[in-house]
């Protein structure tokens, strides 16, 4: 039968296909409109143009260990809702795609799309019905002396896998149940690095003056309410404690010890607290977003760094964190917001 301008067009605006295929579908189906858009939806046609500018920011994290702690990978698997994130066929998709990326080391995401298994991924996601996409994997691995660990959230929406570089095979091995409580600290805290030496100089600078004015603001706002104001540090992070800023530091607490006449034979039972104090204070930054300097979640008086040094002092040995990969379902994905009320005005102009 003789296709219309008119039925191409409302099929087209109901699922987005190519105009050529929503010609072809309903020429294929006598001109129903029902039977053209199953059509178009068996063949995928609708599916890839339909979901083209839809936001997935929901999903699962999956995770997959070596039993022998040699190796361990994590990915991300974005949804556009939370309702299919939760569907059995959604979940068996992460944990077989987890599989398969632990066992063949795509190079990227558009590697893994274009293997064999990235095609039947995409027959997968027709089934679902809904934008779904591999957004991003990675792989940490382990030799001899090398300790490895992972931690999936009970949401299975942060995986976190990390290592640690000993001192011998017998540390790594010992040490390998520790890292799995530093990689649910890492789960919990949200690092971005590993430490304060990774971060860039001028982000640091500019990170400063932003804090600084954020916490004087909030100090305006205690003190008109009564209420205990805030420290207002000089510095942000350890990258600016230079030899210089540390040793004014150190003259700067014995002028206020001698101040208040404390005898200068006790001053080297007091300055090494007080200095602590200062760098505490003074790495704000580290504190929120490098991992070694963070203070540990399970004893606070340490940094993560000190608590894995003196958990492998335990074992007789040495241990540091060498690497991490933490990866949080959505994070960084602006989610587009909705307005229902526009999008039907617009449909029915």
């Amino acid at each position: 039968m003789a296709v219309t301008a008119a039925q191409v067009k409302e099929l087209r605006a109901a699922t987005d296909a190519p105009m050529m295929d929503c010609k072809k579908a309903l020429v294929q189906n006598d001109g129903d409109m029902s039977k053209a858009t199953e059509w178009l939806k068996e063949r995928g046609i609708a599916k890839a143009a339909k979901k083209a500018d839809r936001v997935a920011a929901e999903g699962l994290a999956g995770i997959v260990i070596a039993s022998d702690f040699s190796k361990a990978t994590v990915i991300e698997i974005n949804s556009e809702t939370d309702f299919v994130a939760q569907n059995e066929g959604f979940q068996n998709l992460v944990k077989d795609s987890a599989q398969e990326v632990y066992d063949n080391q795509p190079a990227d995401v558009a590697v893994f799309n274009a293997s064999a298994f990235g095609v039947s991924f995409g027959e997968a996601v027709n089934k679902i019905g809904e934008k779904i996409e591999l957004r991003r994997f990675g792989t940490l691995n382990a030799d001899a002396t090398t300790a490895l660990n992972g931690y999936i959230h009970s949401n299975n929406r942060i995986a976190v896998i990390i290592t640690a570089k000993c001192d011998s095979e017998k540390t790594a091995q010992e040490m390998i149940p520790f890292l799995k409580q530093v990689a649910m600290h890492t789960s919990a805290m949200k690092p971005t690095t590993l430490s304060y030496k990774d971060f860039d100089p001028e982000y640091v600078e500019s990170e400063t003056k932003g804090r600084i004015e954020a916490l004087k603001k909030d100090n305006e706002e205690l003190a008109r309410l009564k209420k205990p104001l805030k420290n207002v540090p000089q510095y942000i992070s350890k990258m600016q404690l230079t030899d210089a800023v540390m040793a004014q530091a150190e003259n700067d607490i014995k002028a206020k010890l001698k101040e208040q006449g404390k005898p200068e034979k006790i001053w080297d039972k007091i300055v090494p607290g007080q200095i602590a104090r200062f760098i505490l204070d003074n790495t704000m930054l580290d504190q929120e977003q490098a991992l070694l300097n963070q203070q540990y979640v399970l004893d606070d008086k340490l940094t993560v760094a000190q608590a894995v040094n003196a958990h492998a002092k335990t074992l007789g040995g040495t241990a540091y964190i060498t690497e991490f990969i933490r990866l949080e379902v959505g994070e960084g994905i602006e989610k587009k917001e909705d307005n229902f009320a526009a999008e039907v005005a617009a449909q029915m102009g």
